[in-house]
């Protein structure tokens, strides 16, 4: 195994800055976290489709489908979902530098995890969006059918029944999906975009 004093970092010619520059919009990660069912995928959907209308360059990741390959190698303990949260934040920062607003739709329950990657990323890098929906309303969705499999003891550890969701203190956006539409929550985060000039 290669000693870490061993590796150097190599520094390209073309910067962030750069891209941005050649994008016409800056990059940062729109970090979407909220129960199960809250809203969060079918949001970051639509802010895309939106956002590629208007010739912004995205990328959107999203919870299930990295567990289906980045990600295939963890389950759902403690230490895998920080570990699941830790690359999702590095492959993010790569994102970014490549210029891109980065989607990211992830439960990410845990503040220090969504913190870590915080610290990660220059300021106003990091867009943290609360899709908030009660435990009740997200139930009674139930779009996959979870939250009926944890009642029943087939899932151990979901968030919102028997794991804990820790709400941001402050994000950036607080989505109330139980208030909003879909076409009025894609909205209101396109305002906050061209109110703080990423657009």
């Amino acid at each position: 195994m290669m000693s870490e004093k061993n590796i150097v970092w190599h520094e390209g010619k073309v910067t962030k800055k750069h891209r941005q520059t050649m994008n016409r919009h800056r990059s940062a990660i729109l970090w979407f976290t909220g129960l199960s069912g809250s809203g969060k995928s079918t949001i970051s959907v639509e802010l895309e489709k939106a956002l590629y209308v208007m010739d912004i360059r995205t990328f959107r990741l999203d919870g299930d489908n990295i567990r289906h390959g980045l990600n295939s190698d963890l389950g759902f303990t403690e230490k895998d979902r920080k570990e699941n949260i830790r690359r999702i934040g590095e492959v993010s920062k790569l994102m970014v530098g490549a210029g891109l607003l980065t989607l990211t739709a992830f439960i990410s329950p845990f503040k220090n995890d969504r913190d870590a990657v915080r610290s990660l990323m220059e300021d106003g890098e990091f867009i943290e969006i609360y899709v908030h929906a009660s435990v009740e309303a997200c139930e009674n969705r139930d779009p996959k059918g979870l939250y009926k499999k944890a009642r029943n003891g087939k899932i151990k550890g979901f968030t919102g029944i028997d794991s804990p969701y820790e709400a941001p203190d402050s994000p950036e956006l607080f989505i109330n999906t139980e208030t909003l539409t879909i076409d009025e929550s894609v909205e209101q985060i396109l305002a906050y975009l061209k109110e703080h000039h990423y657009l």
